[in-house]
């Protein structure tokens, strides 16, 4: 009876040590570097703005490429490759309306220089 539990306790613990090694940390591929474009969409008031569409694309490209809504605190973060890019952002208010029942104009757009995996911060404002 002695030599069977020694046995199974025996087993045991070599399967515990096999499952431990099995658990380690597998080499994962590194993530791919990126920055972030953060911006605050602010209204004729200087009060943030709530639920703006905002675009995103390269300087040097037509086509919007990355496209974001402000919140409630009238912010807004997009996830842009890494490098050194500058970008251009703006405003779109194509059926927007606002809470408070005011027309808002586009103001201009913004152009955001980009170097490395960075957070570059930028404000946008309307009219």
């Amino acid at each position: 009876m002695r030599i069977v539990l020694l046995l199974v306790m025996a087993l045991s613990l070599d399967h515990t040590a096999a499952s431990a090694a099995d658990s380690s940390p597998k080499k994962q591929s590194p993530p791919h570097p990126y920055a972030v474009i953060f911006g605050t969409v602010w209204g004729p008031d200087d009060k943030p703005v709530y639920g703006v569409r905002i675009k995103i694309r390269c300087e040097n490209e037509k086509k919007t490429r990355w496209q974001a809504y402000s919140d409630h605190h009238g912010e807004f973060a997009v996830h842009v490759p890494a490098g050194k890019t500058e970008y251009v952002a703006w405003a779109d208010l194509k059926g927007y309306r606002s809470s408070s029942g005011d027309r808002l104009q586009l103001g201009d757009s913004v152009t955001i220089h980009v170097e490395y995996d960075e957070r570059v911060d930028t404000g946008l404002h309307l009219k």
